[in-house]
């Protein structure tokens, strides 16, 4: 345990799980856009839906995809700032599921040549998990530098991607896969202990049958 894990996270706002956890959410789903998100359709589930707006939850959403920190004072201003940005976007009441936790949010994003999907949850205190990028079922709290590849499901992609960071003495602290299907697009993520080699994106992007590479830095303090 960590003094994160009992003061909680520096932050503005009332509530950590409303407010501090959707500004994280917002920031994860902008670093696996990997651009400026020109357009952002959001969509609120549970009590992110009944409760969000009192918290603060969609300027809170909002400021994430700007790249704002929890701590950041123009959380409260963040719609006025997307619209100086030129950043447009919808909020959407999902409504009641009880398939999903109940702080939950689904974005589709749309950058100057990128989509992506990304379904994520508030779990406390600040802290998120990420569960769906596009269509992929993922789990990870973005807490770690990581590394996340869409690629070919064939031979040898794992080995390629964890060699390159032996060679670069990252060591990998956590590890998960998914496919669509036998020989279709899969999706790894790679959670690491070490900061990630500054042009790790670019390169690995250069190796056959690797589609795309998404790159998160870490927790937010």
């Amino acid at each position: 345990m960590d003094i994160f894990d009992i003061i909680g996270p520096v932050m503005i706002g009332p509530s950590s799980s409303h407010t501090a956890g959707a500004v994280r959410l917002g920031n994860l789903a902008r670093n696996i856009l990997g651009e400026e998100p020109e357009k952002a359709r959001i969509i609120l589930y549970n009590s992110f839906a009944e409760t969000g707006k009192g918290h603060g939850t969609d300027k809170a959403l909002v400021a994430g995809l700007l790249g704002f920190l929890p701590d950041d004072e123009k959380i409260k201003v963040s719609f006025e700032e997307a619209q100086k940005l030129g950043m447009k976007f919808e909020l959407v009441d999902g409504g009641a599921r009880p398939d999903l936790h109940p702080n939950t949010v689904e974005f589709y994003l749309e950058g100057k040549g990128k989509t992506t999907r990304v379904l994520g949850s508030s779990v406390g205190g600040g802290r998120v998990l990420i569960f769906s990028i596009d269509g992929f079922k993922t789990e990870f709290s973005g807490e770690f530098h990581t590394v996340i590849t869409i690629h070919k499901d064939m031979p040898g992609m794992i080995a390629q991607v964890t060699t390159y960071l032996s060679k670069r003495k990252v060591n990998i602290a956590q590890m998960r896969v998914s496919r669509e299907a036998k020989g279709e697009k899969a999706l790894m993520i790679i959670e690491t202990d070490e900061t990630l080699p500054e042009r790790v994106k670019e390169e690995l992007e250069k190796y056959e049958g690797i589609y795309r590479v998404m790159v998160i830095g870490g927790r937010m303090d």
